[in-house]
C-alpha cells in the first residue's frame, strides 16, 4: 500500500487477440515478456490501449504455482495503492453531487484524530494532513491479516499521533485514504464496494475489478510471491485493513479502462479532474505524475503482498498502460518504460538477464562493508554458497546477479554495482544516479 520505493533509499501465457493500431506493433513487446517469463524474474500482466481500442495484452508466469496454475488475462492481482485513485475518484464524484466538500474538516467524522479540526479532505487526498500512517507501525505485520474494525483503524491512527503541521508539507500516509474510505460510507450510507461498483465499476464496465480479494470465482484468483533464493508464497492483507488505500483487485485490461474513463470524463467532469491533476510538491488527488522525455503521464504505483503494479494515462497520445505482478524479481518501471518506448517510437533494447558464474575467489574477494561519507550509506555485500547479496542497512537483503566478474545487477531495482577490486571501492548506478562507496 505505500507508494513504491526505490530498495536503495540512498537514491530517493496467454496472448490475446490483439487489435493494431498504427505504428504499434506487438512483437517487440512480445520479445521482452519472453526474456522475463524465461529468465523466471517476473510473473503477471500488461495491458496497453489507445483511447477504448486495445492494442496489446499478455499475462505470463503462474497465478499460482503450488498448483502450477498458468496466468491468463482474466488472473486478477491485488493492485494496492492504485486504489487510491478509485478513491479519489469516489471522492469527487461525491463533491460533484454536493454530498461533501473538499474544504470540510475531518472533524466532522473524525474529532478524536489529532489536528482533526484543522485537516480537510483535501489534505487527506493529496497526502498534506499529517495524519499518521497505520502501515508504517512497528506491529503492522502481526495484525495486517487480521480483520480489523472502524473503532480499531482510528485508535491506532490517534495513537500514532500527528506527524506534522496540516498543510505545512506533503509525506504519504495510507492512512489518509482509509479515513477516506469510512467517510464516503458515512456519507453514502453504503458500503465502499457497492459505491465503487455503482460509481465506477458499473459504468465503465469493469467486470474484472472488485473490492478485496474475490471470493466467488477462485479460479482467476492469483497468489502472490517475494523473491529470496526463490519464490516465497506471501500472506494476504486482510480487506478490512487498507480499505480504499490499498484492497482493490483487478487486472491490467480492466485498468485501461477506468483511467480511459477517468480521462475522458465518463466518471467525473473535466474541473474535478483537473483537481486531481493538480501537483502539489509531488502529490495530485490519488494521482501522480508520470514524465517520460517530453510526455508526461499521471498515474499512479502499488505494492501490497508481493503484488506490485503501475497504471496511468498519457493525454498526448491518449495511451492507457497497465502492468501488475504477483512475483517481481525485475522493475516494473523497465517494463513501462519499453511499452512507453514502443508507443513513442524512443526504442529501448531489450535486457540481457544472462548471468556469469563467479569463482569462489571472486565472490570472497567482493564480500565486505562498503561506505559512502556524502550521503552516510553502508551496503554490506555478502554471500550464500555461490550467490551474492547487497544490503542497504535497516533494509532487506536483496541478490544481485554477476554480468561479469566485476559487474553485478539487481534488475528489480535498475541498480548496477561495478566493483573496484585493487582500490577497494564499488560504484553504484541507480536511475541516473551515481554513489561511489568504500570498502
Amino acid at each position: 500500500m505505500k507508494r513504491t520505493p526505490l530498495l536503495l533509499l540512498l537514491l530517493g501465457s496467454l496472448i490475446s487477440p490483439i487489435l493494431k493500431a498504427q505504428q504499434f506493433s506487438p512483437i517487440r513487446m512480445d520479445s521482452l515478456m519472453s526474456i522475463l517469463e524465461n529468465n523466471q524474474v517476473w510473473m503477471g500482466s500488461i495491458a496497453i490501449s489507445k483511447g477504448d481500442q486495445l492494442l496489446y495484452q499478455k499475462a505470463i508466469g503462474f497465478a499460482d504455482l503450488a498448483q502450477k496454475k498458468k496466468a491468463t488475462i482474466d488472473t486478477r492481482y491485488g493492485i494496492g495503492s492504485i486504489s487510491k485513485t478509485f478513491t479519489a475518484t469516489l471522492v469527487l464524484k461525491t463533491v460533484e453531487l454536493g454530498k461533501l466538500r473538499l474544504n470540510q474538516t475531518l472533524a466532522t467524522y473524525f474529532k478524536n484524530i489529532p489536528n482533526a479540526e484543522k485537516i480537510t479532505i483535501h489534505q487527506l487526498l493529496n497526502h498534506s494532513s499529517g495524519v499518521h500512517s497505520v502501515t508504517n507501525d512497528k506491529d503492522y505485520l502481526t495484525w495486517n491479516t487480521q480483520p480489523q474494525i472502524e473503532q480499531e483503524l482510528v485508535e491506532r491512527i490517534i495513537k500514532g499521533g500527528a506527524e506534522f503541521t496540516p498543510g505545512s508539507k506533503h509525506e504519504y500516509s495510507n492512512s489518509n485514504y482509509i479515513l477516506l474510505t469510512y467517510i464516503l460510507e458515512k456519507v453514502w450510507k453504503k458500503d465502499y464496494a457497492a459505491l465503487l461498483k455503482t460509481y465506477i465499476c458499473g459504468p465503465l464496465k469493469l467486470e474484472q475489478t472488485t473490492f478485496g480479494r474475490p471470493q466467488n470465482n477462485s479460479g482467476a484468483v492469483s497468489e502472490s510471491y517475494r523473491f529470496t533464493q526463490e519464490w516465497i508464497l506471501e500472506p494476504h492483507t486482510h480487506n478490512s485493513v487498507p480499505l480504499g488505500a490499498g484492497a482493490v483487485w483487478s487486472t491490467p485490461t480492466d485498468l485501461d479502462k477506468f483511467f480511459n474513463g477517468l480521462f475522458s470524463h465518463k466518471i467525473i467532469n473535466a474541473a474535478s479532474l483537473d483537481a486531481m491533476k493538480k501537483i502539489d510538491q509531488g502529490y495530485g488527488l490519488g494521482l501522480f505524475q508520470l514524465p517520460f522525455y517530453e510526455h508526461m503521464g499521471f498515474g499512479h504505483t502499488g505494492g501490497i503482498d508481493g503484488y506490485s503494479s503501475v497504471a496511468g494515462h498519457f493525454d498526448d497520445g491518449n495511451y492507457n498502460v497497465a502492468i501488475i505482478s504477483n512475483a517481481n524479481n525485475y522493475n516494473n518501471n523497465e517494463i513501462l518504460k519499453f511499452s512507453l518506448g514502443e508507443l513513442y517510437k524512443k526504442s529501448f533494447p531489450l535486457p540481457d538477464l544472462t548471468e556469469v558464474q563467479l569463482t569462489d575467489e571472486e565472490i570472497t574477494s567482493l564480500v565486505g562493508e562498503y561506505k559512502s561519507e556524502q550521503p552516510p550509506i553502508q551496503i554490506n555485500i555478502t554471500r550464500e554458497g555461490n550467490k551474492v547479496f547487497g544490503q542497504v542497512i535497516g533494509q532487506p537483503s536483496f541478490q544481485l546477479k554477476a554480468k561479469d566478474k566485476n559487474t553485478l545487477i539487481q534488475p528489480q531495482f535498475g541498480v548496477k554495482i561495478v566493483f573496484e577490486r585493487n582500490e577497494n571501492k564499488m560504484t553504484l548506478y541507480q536511475n541516473g544516479h551515481t554513489l561511489v562507496l568504500k570498502k
